[in-house]
């Protein structure tokens, strides 16, 4: 073989080996990611998931079971604090900054303890923020509903489809909330620790 033959038969030899390789990591890469960001979603005119960002962290405010969904109800510091003072029971309004979040899951039973029911899949999760100025309109609060698809593991905001239907701005909880306006708009107590 000559060795301009020989030379060419080693960068084929080469290119076809960048070329596997490449395609390789491009694959591993692409498994690697997640399929979406979460704080990028955000209802149409309304509230952004990134408004909530690190609410997984938030303190427990109660639990709720609800038909066939488990939930938790999640504060931030400053709705925390403000349950501790005794907010909305003492009839004073939860401060600016006060956000919730409510976590829902489908439920199962527990393989190991057949008469528990536990969370299985997550359904959706709620979000609530008190700005007076921003959501004048609903009493002070912003609302926000994302739909969880576990098959792909991504958010959609809530739609009109949905039991109780979504609006898309930032009142679709306010018609609801409504029933409990002498507390502040807010259904759930804190639990006693």
């Amino acid at each position: 073989m000559k060795p301009c033959e020989e030379l060419l038969k080693m960068q084929r030899k080469s290119m076809l080996t960048i070329a596997i390789i490449t395609g390789t990591l491009a694959l591993a890469v692409g498994r690697a990611l997640p399929a979406q960001d979460k704080y990028t979603v955000k209802v149409p005119n309304g509230l952004a998931f990134s408004e909530f960002r690190g609410f997984e962290s938030w303190q427990v405010v109660s639990v709720s079971h609800n038909g066939d969904k488990l939930a938790v109800i999640l504060a931030n510091p400053v709705m925390i604090n403000a349950y501790q003072t005794g907010i909305p029971g003492n009839g004073r309004p939860f401060p600016d900054g006060s956000r919730m979040a409510k976590v829902h899951w489908n439920t199962k039973k527990l393989e190991t303890f057949p008469s528990a029911t536990v969370p299985d899949t997550q359904h959706d999760v709620d979000f609530m923020v008190k700005d007076s100025k921003r959501f004048a309109d609903s009493g002070g609060w912003g609302y926000g509903v994302f739909d969880y698809n576990p098959a792909s593991d991504t958010f959609s905001p809530g739609t009109s489809a949905d039991k109780p239907p979504q609006g898309s701005d930032a009142k679709c909880g306010f018609a609801c909330h409504t029933t409990v306006k002498a507390r502040d708009y807010v259904f759930t107590n804190y639990g006693h620790r």
